[in-house]
């Protein structure tokens, strides 16, 4: 993990891109709208949702393509740590490179879309979870693309399907709590499924990964 970690700060002109596109969405979002409180109010949270949804795809198609061409996945295969554990490794790091940066600011980016305050708490709840099953889902997508070339737009094809659930309940759980609902159960759905790709994700990239190889 520390290694990761190095590699993406000496990078981090690379690895940071996709935190920096989803911010300029955002913004783009608020301008388009001409700062109209009220109307920014109203898709404040689809625009955060699909704004980390997109910088997410952004960053896919090179979450093992670095390590396939310069034989580091071969390596992975031999180490003695399970693979499906540095596969959960290097999404750890997708997600702190893409995801964790804009949850910390989105606090600032909410008051640049004019949340109502009462709705910060469940946006920030959805997102802590929301974003790691993104990474997740994202990562088993990549390791079946990870032998071919310039799949860049396959991954994103293959992903949006999975992704579409996680921003319907994500976004979903901030318009209910919007609308004076309860937003637990959405909230719970997207905590199960949590649950549910952290286990078996790790284990389907493994196994993409050794199919790819061979």
């Amino acid at each position: 993990m520390v290694r990761d970690l190095r590699l993406l700060w000496r990078r981090r002109g690379d690895a940071f891109q996709p935190a920096l596109f989803a911010l300029l969405v955002v913004v783009l979002f608020a301008l388009a709208l001409g700062g109209e409180p009220q109307a920014l109010a109203k898709v404040a949270s689809a625009a955060m949702w699909v704004a980390i949804l997109l910088a997410g795809l952004l960053s896919l198609d090179t979450l093992f393509r670095g390590d396939a061409e310069d034989g580091s996945l071969e390596q992975w295969i031999l180490a003695p740590v399970p693979l499906a554990w540095l596969v959960a490794v290097r999404v750890l790091g997708h997600w702190l490179t893409t995801a964790l940066p804009l949850i910390l600011v989105t606090p600032l980016l909410a008051e640049l879309l004019h949340l109502p305050h009462d709705q910060l708490p469940v946006l920030l709840a959805s997102l802590a979870l929301g974003t790691p099953l993104l990474s997740l889902l994202g990562a088993v997508v990549a390791a079946l693309t990870v032998g071919m070339r310039r799949s860049g737009i396959l991954v994103a094809l293959l992903a949006l399907p999975l992704y579409v659930p996680v921003l319907i309940f994500g976004a979903g759980s901030v318009a209910r709590s919007a609308e004076g609902l309860d937003a637990v159960g959405a909230l719970l759905y997207l905590g199960a499924g949590l649950v549910l790709t952290l286990v078996l994700a790790p284990l389907a990239a493994a196994a993409a990964i050794r199919i790819a190889l061979h």
